[in-house]
């Protein structure tokens, strides 16, 4: 080893590529060695530890702007920046556990986008017998409705935990969701828009909006975008949602107009 390695072989010793160890040399992490006759850089012995060393901090975490300054410190203030490093790389960690905590929630669908309280409401649509298509559509809702109207959302969750404990309230909404493959004129759908009304009404304190909930602009759009999602699919559900609100709105409900 008289002569040296060239960067190839010192790339190959200290197991890095040849890219890296010259975008060390770029940072100045690692001194560029002398050339010998033919032009090519030698590296001795002690490129190679210097190589090791900072190949060896940058794997552990530590950033490269910050190698050079710790190599060259006193051994007090090595402990302490590699320490100030282990805590950075715990809090990463950490990142990264949460992440993979929400990659694993993923696999249960939209959950992951709503919080165990609202969760508990499409488990208990499920247990009441509702279809698969109908919580889907209440799970969409509820995402749309925490992302657009967050000022109302822990309201309308309390009125659905409330509404699901009442049966009349449920077997009224499973008739709502019968009620998607029935004409736009069925006059059933007034009856039961009628229904749903009163049964409504019943509970008045829970259909007030929150104050400030009225301060934007698009208020009414973002209302819409909620409690009118999947209509286009369905006219008879649209038609039966729109009765509703007019009811509501001449019983002095305040109900957003679209």
């Amino acid at each position: 080893m008289t002569d040296g390695l060239t960067i190839g072989q010192a790339a190959a010793f200290v197991d890095v590529t040849i890219k890296t160890v010259r975008h060390y040399h770029r940072l100045g992490l690692v001194a560029e060695p002398q050339r010998d006759g033919s032009g090519y850089r030698r590296y001795r012995s002690a490129d190679l530890l210097r190589l090791v060393q900072v190949r060896t901090l940058a794997s552990a975490g530590v950033p490269l702007a910050e190698i050079a300054d710790l190599l060259d410190a006193d051994p007090e203030r090595f402990a302490a920046a590699l320490d100030d490093v282990r805590r950075r790389l715990d809090e990463r960690i950490e990142g990264l556990v949460h992440r993979r905590d929400t990659l694993h929630r993923l696999t249960d669908g939209d959950r992951v986008l709503l919080p165990d309280r609202a969760c508990a409401v499409l488990d208990r649509l499920t247990e009441l017998g509702f279809g698969p298509d109908y919580v889907a559509a209440q799970r969409e809702a509820l995402v749309l409705a925490r992302a657009l109207i967050p000022e109302i959302f822990d309201s309308f969750l309390t009125r659905l935990h409330r509404s699901l404990d009442d049966p009349e309230y449920v077997e009224l909404t499973k008739r709502g969701a019968d009620a998607e493959s029935w004409d736009p004129d069925d006059p059933r759908i007034e009856e039961l828009a009628s229904l749903l009304t009163d049964k409504l009404l019943a509970d008045r304190a829970l259909l007030a909006m929150p104050t400030g909930s009225r301060g934007r602009s698009d208020t009414a759009s973002r209302y819409g975008m909620v409690n009118h999602h999947r209509e286009d699919r369905a006219p008879a559900i649209a038609r039966l949602n729109a009765l509703v609100e007019t009811n509501l709105r001449a019983a002095g409900i305040d109900v957003p107009y679209q």
